[in-house]
């Protein structure tokens, strides 16, 4: 219980990956406070409510992304700090001001309380590759990508990708306020997260391999997608807190697969569900890239096979009756 007797906080932890990081939390003895938009909403507190260890260790606050000081109260007698709150949208209506602005000035938000708090001794931020692959010229199958790599901004508002560009800004301005304040922190890029849903709504990542199932959208138009389990990504979470030698950037990609070949895998598994037919060709002959798991490892992350993750999100979508077959 390495976690006895310190408190943390996490923000925005009605999230998918925030959720499962709560859970692990208290299973390793630590006191959470955890921040929510609003305490009335049961769609965002009774999941968190009914983990383990909730009635003995764990605290609820509400703050908001763009409000000043509103993390404060959370965050006053700290020892870490998981800030994960941020907007997620990739619809086509999402305007830069909903994305960028509450991801920049949220992060922005919850360092300014960690600055202001002498307990915190280190804040771990939750990113994305977004603000790692996203290139103007197309990554190639040769290519390893890792912690060096950062997205092109120019190119990311050329094309309107306001949820990526969202990730860049936060991230860069939450380096420059750390260098600034004297913040030790470390941040951790995850790509697309799948794995058992604790929170009873969809969240982005899950539905898109719902949705892949169900043959209603074209996300990755037939390509690729680089995928990790939500469990990997909570443990990385806590390594990088509790780590001494923790620092830096840390991309968290399990495995990047076609489409074709998770559907494959999903056919195998669950012989009665009706596969959709139209990624039977999308497998190119070049393999897709590669990103280095060499520095999560060395946090001691093990990544959880791809074929696990999979089943695991299948059995929570007909658990919580998204899927039915």
């Amino acid at each position: 219980m390495s976690g006895e007797g310190k408190v943390v906080c996490v923000t925005g932890a009605s999230g998918f990956i925030a959720s499962w990081l709560v859970k692990l939390l208290l299973r390793r003895g630590y006191t959470v406070h955890a921040t929510v938009r609003s305490l009335k909403d049961p769609n965002k507190v009774a999941h968190l409510l009914a983990l383990d260890g909730a009635k003995e260790r764990l605290h609820l606050f509400e703050a908001d992304l763009l409000e000043e000081n509103s993390f404060d109260p959370a965050i006053n007698g700290c020892d870490g700090v998981f800030h994960t709150a941020s907007p997620v949208s990739f619809s086509p209506s999402a305007t830069k001001e909903e994305l960028v602005d509450p991801a920049v000035k949220g992060t922005l938000n919850a360092l300014g309380s960690c600055a202001r708090t002498p307990s915190v001794k280190r804040v771990v931020v939750t990113s994305s590759t977004a603000s790692v692959l996203c290139k103007r010229n197309p990554i190639k199958a040769t290519d390893i990508v890792d912690e060096t790599w950062y997205s092109d901004k120019d190119f990311t508002e050329e094309i309107k990708q306001w949820y990526v560009l969202s990730k860049i800004l936060a991230e860069e301005e939450a380096w420059k306020y750390a260098r600034e304040n004297g913040i030790d922190m470390v941040s951790l890029h995850p790509c697309l997260v799948i794995g058992p849903i604790l929170q009873p709504t969809l969240n982005f990542s899950t539905n898109v391999i719902l949705d892949l199932i169900k043959e209603e959208k074209d996300f990755f138009s037939g390509a690729g997608g680089s995928y990790v389990d939500v469990r990997d990504v909570a443990n990385a979470h806590i390594q990088a807190f509790e780590v001494p030698s923790a620092s830096g950037r840390y991309c968290l990609v399990g495995e990047t697969i076609y489409c074709s070949q998770i559907l494959k895998i999903v056919g195998q598994l669950y012989p009665s569900l009706p596969i959709p037919n139209k990624y039977k060709g999308d497998m190119p002959v070049v393999p897709t890239f590669k990103v280095s798991q060499e520095k999560a490892k060395s946090l001691g992350i093990n990544f959880t096979s791809f074929e696990v993750s999979l089943k695991d999100t299948i059995e929570s979508l007909m658990e919580k009756n998204f899927l039915s077959f």
